[in-house]
């Protein structure tokens, strides 16, 4: 069982690699620490329900588990890496879909149809993969890769940009990982661990 601290956000999040139950025995035995102090995190209640959808516009419905460090106090909220840091209305596996068919040229009309989602969606995954945040991707999806699988990082094709490749070595780190931990996970569940949730970056503040 593994987790990673997010950052981006106004509430603080870990990302949990792990059912909920793990989870919770994880709690119970004292065994998740908190990011900010050398203290261990304990059950504190759970945050609101959400439904997301999924591929074939399945639904997944999560109540995810907080916890509170008994040193600082603070509160975590622990979301499962198949969610988004943020309250997104899709799985991270849809949105790494619509990001790859993007990285290849597709347009969000195109995207929008192909994932049956509305074009405003498309639209919005867009304009939320800006340079800088295709560079942030790029970096994280290094340091991953070198860790676990180096020669994921030598190019076999020419990738038309840097996120294209950047999804490419982030490929290659999380099947790595998978053939590590446990060949059953889905690869988007490691993707998530990584990036922290953070596949999309946050929205511009108005």
């Amino acid at each position: 069982m593994t987790w990673a601290l997010n950052q981006r956000r106004e509430a603080d999040s870990m990302m949990i690699e792990g059912s909920p139950e793990l989870t919770e025995k994880a709690l119970q035995a004292d065994k998740i620490p908190c990011p900010a102090r050398s203290a261990q995190l304990r059950p504190h209640g759970h945050a609101r329900t959400r439904t997301v959808r999924g591929l074939c516009d399945e639904r997944l419905t999560q109540q995810p588990r907080c916890a509170r460090c008994t040193s600082c106090r603070r509160t975590q909220v622990l979301l499962p890496t198949a969610l988004s840091a943020r309250r997104a209305a899709d799985t991270l596996e849809v949105i790494g879909t619509a990001m790859a068919a993007q990285a290849v040229g597709s347009g969000h009309r195109m995207i929008a149809t192909q994932m049956g989602r509305p074009l405003s969606a498309g639209r919005r995954w867009g304009r939320r993969v800006p340079e800088h945040h295709a560079h942030w991707l790029y970096e994280q999806a290094v340091q991953h890769a070198f860790r676990l699988k180096p020669d994921t990082l030598v190019r076999r094709m020419r990738w038309p940009n840097l996120l294209g490749w950047s999804l490419n070595v982030l490929a290659g780190a999380a099947l790595a990982h998978c053939r590590r931990v446990g060949p059953e996970l889905p690869p988007w569940t490691p993707g998530g661990l990584f990036k922290r949730g953070n596949l999309l970056s946050p929205p511009l503040r108005t």
